[in-house]
C-alpha cells in the first residue's frame, strides 16, 4: 500500500495525524503479503510486540535520494585532485576530513560511533535484543588516484541512508545494526588491499608486517596512522581482531564495476561468489647499454623479457579452462627509463583471479615457469618472483542471498545472480561472518576513473534493497 499526499492548509490537523498514523496500526498488517513474508522469513511472530514492528509494506521505505546524492557529491570534495576525479589516500588530510564527515552523518542518524586503532569506524543502532549478535553492513571511502566518487562510497553513505529509511518507516531492529567504514580497501599507499577488513578478520601476519611497513616516501604505517590520530600508544594491532561470528550476517552494497547489469537492464546483482585474487611481483635484470651501441644479438634486454611474459600471462589465463580466470599486468616499470637506453631492469606487478583457487593457482604456476623460461632464453636474470598475497575465494551465505532476493522481489526489482571479479572487504568479512553483497549498475561498468557513475534511481533501488535486507536479517 502506497499513498502520496498533496497537503492542503485547510485540512484539519487531527485528520492529518490520523491519515499519517493509519499505516502504523498493527491490525492493518494481517492481510499484507509483504508483512507475512517478513513474518515467515524472520521465524518470529513479529506482531506479538510493538518492539518487532516492521515496515507494513516495502513501499513504506522512503529513501531521500536527493540528500544522499548531495552527500556523495560533498564527500567527493575531500580529494587531492580536482573534480571530477577523486583521490583520497589513507591517513592523508583529505582522508581524515572525509572520515570526520562520515562520522558526523552517523551521529546525525542517531548511531553510536566508535573507532579502532587503525581507523575502522563503526556506527551502531542498538536492537531491542542487543545481546544478540549484530547484523553489519558497510564499505570504504578511500579512493585510488584519479578515480571516481561512487566506489565504496555508495556502500557507506547508502548504508547510513538505509538506516534512516528504516527509522522513518517505524522499524525497530531486533538484532543491532552496525555500519562499518573499512580502513584502506585500496592498496594505494602501503600496497595492501582491504587492510582494515583483513585485520578485523584476524590476520596476525598482517598485524606483524605493519610494524615495519613503509610507503613510497619511507613513512611507516604506524607513523602515518598516528598522524591521522590512530594507533597513538600501541604498536600491537591485534586489538583490531574480531571474534568469529561476532556478526550474524554482513552485507555490502556496491556498484558493480562491470557492465553486465546495465547492458541487461537489470536493477540488482545478487553476488554468489567473490573471485580469489593473487598478486605477484616480478623483476628481470639484464646488462642494459646504449640503444645505438649494442647490436640486437648481443642484448640482454629486461624490457623485452617483461613484454614476453605479459603475452605469456594472457595466453595462460585465456587457456585456463575457466571463463572466470582473469590476469592483469597493472604495473610495468623499466629502468633506467630513458629512450636511448636498453632496459637493465624490468619490474612487473601481476593480478590473477578466479572464483576457484585451483584454476588460479594453476595459472600462477604456469606464469612462474614461463618467467624462468623467458629469463633463460633472453639471458637475463629472474631476480624476483614473489607472491604477495594469494587469498582464497569467498562464497556468499545462503541465508543472506535469500534475504537479498526476497527484498528485491518485494520491491518488484529485477535481479540476477552473479560473481564479483573485483574483490571487496566482503571477501575478508566472510572469514568471520555469513556474507553477501548487493550490486547496482554503473555507467558502462566504469570504475577507478573519473567517469565512474551510478544513477540516482539505481542508488535508490540499492539502498531500498539493503534496508529491507537488513530488516529481514535483524529479525532472525
Amino acid at each position: 500500500m502506497s499513498w502520496k499526499f498533496s497537503v492542503s492548509h485547510s485540512l484539519p490537523l487531527f485528520f492529518l495525524f490520523f491519515l499519517y498514523s493509519f499505516p502504523l496500526i498493527s491490525t492493518q498488517h494481517n492481510d499484507d503479503p509483504t508483512f507475512k513474508t517478513m513474518h515467515d522469513f524472520s521465524g518470529y511472530p513479529v506482531d506479538e510486540s510493538s518492539h518487532t514492528f516492521t515496515p507494513s509494506n516495502s513501499s513504506s521505505l522512503s529513501v531521500d535520494i536527493q540528500a544522499l546524492q548531495k552527500q556523495i557529491d560533498e564527500l567527493s570534495t575531500f580529494s587531492d585532485t580536482p573534480a571530477p576525479s577523486v583521490t583520497r589516500i589513507l591517513y592523508t588530510e583529505n582522508d581524515v576530513l572525509a572520515r570526520r564527515y562520515v562520522k558526523n552523518l552517523m551521529g546525525l542518524a542517531g548511531l553510536s560511533v566508535t573507532e579502532d586503532v587503525v581507523g575502522n569506524i563503526f556506527g551502531r543502532w542498538d536492537g531491542y535484543e542487543p545481546e544478540l549478535t549484530a547484523v553489519a553492513t558497510g564499505s570504504h571511502i578511500d579512493a585510488i588516484p584519479y578515480s571516481g566518487k561512487y566506489d565504496g562510497v555508495v556502500g557507506v553513505l547508502g548504508a547510513i541512508e538505509a538506516i534512516n529509511a528504516l527509522k522513518r518507516s517505524g522499524f525497530k531492529p531486533k538484532r543491532s545494526l552496525e555500519i562499518i567504514l573499512f580502513t584502506s580497501e585500496e592498496p594505494t599507499r602501503f600496497g595492501i588491499g582491504c587492510l582494515g577488513s583483513r585485520l578485523l578478520a584476524g590476520s596476525e601476519a598482517l598485524a606483524e608486517a605493519l610494524k615495519t611497513t613503509v610507503d613510497g616516501q619511507n613513512i611507516s604505517f604506524l607513523e602515518a596512522a598516528r598522524s591521522a590520530g590512530y594507533a597513538r600508544d600501541e604498536d600491537d594491532l591485534s586489538s583490531v581482531f574480531l571474534k568469529n561470528y561476532i556478526y550474524s550476517a554482513f552485507v555490502e552494497l556496491h556498484i558493480e564495476q562491470a557492465p553486465i547489469l546495465e547492458e541487461e537492464g537489470i536493477s540488482i546483482g545478487v553476488v554468489t561468489n567473490i573471485a580469489a585474487p593473487a598478486s605477484i611481483k616480478v623483476d628481470f635484470e639484464g646488462n642494459g647499454g646504449h640503444a645505438g651501441g649494442v647490436l640486437m644479438p648481443d642484448r640482454n634486454d629486461a624490457g623485452l623479457a617483461a613484454a614476453e611474459l605479459m603475452l605469456a600471462i594472457e595466453k595462460h589465463v585465456t587457456e585456463s579452462g575457466s571463463l572466470d580466470t582473469v590476469g592483469t599486468v597493472g604495473i610495468l616499470e623499466l629502468y633506467p627509463g630513458a629512450i636511448n637506453s636498453i632496459p637493465s631492469k624490468a619490474h612487473l606487478e601481476i593480478d590473477v583471479r578466479d572464483i576457484e583457487e585451483s584454476f588460479r593457482n594453476a595459472v600462477i604456476n604456469k606464469i612462474h615457469k614461463a618467467a624462468k623460461s623467458i629469463a633463460k632464453k633472453r639471458k637475463v636474470t629472474l631476480s624476483e618472483f614473489k607472491i604477495i598475497n594469494q587469498d582464497p575465494p569467498a562464497h556468499s551465505n545462503g541465508s543472506v542471498i535469500k534475504a537479498v532476493v526476497d527484498a528485491s522481489d518485494e520491491l518488484n526489482l529485477t535481479y540476477k545472480y552473479m560473481i564479483s571479479r573485483a574483490y571487496h572487504d566482503s571477501l575478508f568479512m566472510a572469514r568471520i561472518s555469513p556474507m553477501g553483497m548487493i550490486f547496482i549498475p554503473c555507467y558502462k561498468g566504469y570504475s577507478h576513473k573519473p567517469e565512474e557513475y551510478a544513477s540516482p534511481q539505481d542508488i535508490e533501488n540499492g539502498v531500498k534493497v539493503l534496508a529491507l535486507t537488513l530488516a529481514k536479517l535483524s529479525l532472525r
